[in-house]
């Protein structure tokens, strides 16, 4: 079972270059950026391999959510139950860029969050 220590280890460790710090806030994994925003990491506890990875970019007000929780509004999406919502709760889009194992899933939205930081800096 993947548990959140396990993912800040992980934010802590392989994207130092871009998160200042992490912390477990009761049920979720708060993930500080170095820059502009936060990631914030949700793990079901009742339901097995259900997760949601968000950023939030505080400067635009932009939000980011990966996650697999099945909402019958998004079953049009080829990766239905796994979808990405691109800037806003209803912008979404198939998540196929992203593994769908939970720590891969999480490596992957970190490295989108690492690319969208470079594109921002520019």
């Amino acid at each position: 079972m993947v548990l959140l220590d396990n993912l800040a280890r992980i934010a802590e460790i392989e994207f130092s270059d871009i998160v200042d710090a992490t912390e477990i806030m009761e049920t979720k994994l708060r993930i500080m950026l170095t820059e502009d925003g936060f990631v914030d990491v949700w793990l079901s506890k009742k339901l097995a391999n259900r997760f949601g990875f968000h950023r939030e970019h505080k400067v635009t007000d932009l939000s980011y959510r990966y996650d697999n929780f099945p909402d019958a509004k998004w079953s049009n999406i080829s990766t239905f139950p796994y979808h990405f919502h691109d800037g806003s709760q209803d912008n979404v889009v198939d998540s196929s860029r992203f593994a769908r194992d939970i720590v891969e899933g999480f490596r992957d939205f970190m490295n989108w969050v690492r690319v969208m930081l470079r594109e921002e800096k520019k």
